[in-house]
């Protein structure tokens, strides 16, 4: 009986063990970034899926934008949206840099992008300062299956306000995969796409 009960235990035991190994890669991830680490950062990003990502959350958030233009004819809205997913692939180019990385988990925002940060937007970023804190951050973890976690930053707080990031495991060690921006930060990218889009707009209607 004891050994039939020995096995579910520490399967058990194995699952919560595994669940802890991404705080281990949260936190290395967190002092990197205190420390403005770039080479670390690099080596533990996925760059293509986390600019693919980016590009994905500020396309849908212009279409939001131009969906509630009532003006607009179904033939501009497409082009519009086709406009919108090139200039959100260049602004991703720019923005998912070791670098520009650092500074969007820092405190929340990208303060090297010129991007307004509004007055009532509150942003937070990745600080771990003890292995206490880690405990915040496991409450709040979602598994994604077994090679996925999603983790809010910071765990606390609303969900606009939060940035959430998606840890994926590769091999034997977890690597950045996915950033989920704020809704503040989300919002004013799409608004600056908007305004460079109804110039172009306008300009092209002027030159007609």
């Amino acid at each position: 009986m004891r050994r039939w009960l020995a096995i579910p235990l520490a399967i058990a035991v194995a699952w919560i063990l595994f669940t802890l190994s991404p705080l281990w890669s949260l936190y290395n991830l967190a002092d990197a970034v205190r420390r403005h680490d770039a080479a670390y950062v690099e080596g533990h990003v996925n760059f293509r899926t986390l600019r693919l990502s980016l590009v994905r959350q500020i396309v849908a958030a212009v279409r939001v934008a131009t969906d509630a233009d009532e003006d607009l004819d179904p033939r501009d809205r497409q082009r519009l949206d086709e406009a919108a997913y090139g200039l959100a692939l260049a602004l991703a180019e720019s923005l998912v840099t070791p670098d520009t990385v650092i500074d969007l988990l820092d405190d929340g925002w990208p303060e090297k992008l010129d991007l307004k940060k509004p007055e009532d937007a509150r942003t937070r970023g990745l600080s771990i300062r003890g292995f206490g804190r880690l405990a915040s951050y496991y409450a709040a973890a979602e598994m994604r299956g077994f090679r996925a976690v999603v983790i809010p930053i910071p765990p606390e707080g609303p969900r606009v306000e939060r940035t959430r990031i998606r840890l994926r495991l590769r091999g034997f060690s977890w690597r950045l995969a996915d950033i989920e921006m704020a809704d503040a930060l989300r919002g004013e990218i799409a608004a600056k796409l908007s305004r460079a889009l109804a110039k172009a707009r306008l300009s092209g209607g002027g030159a007609k």
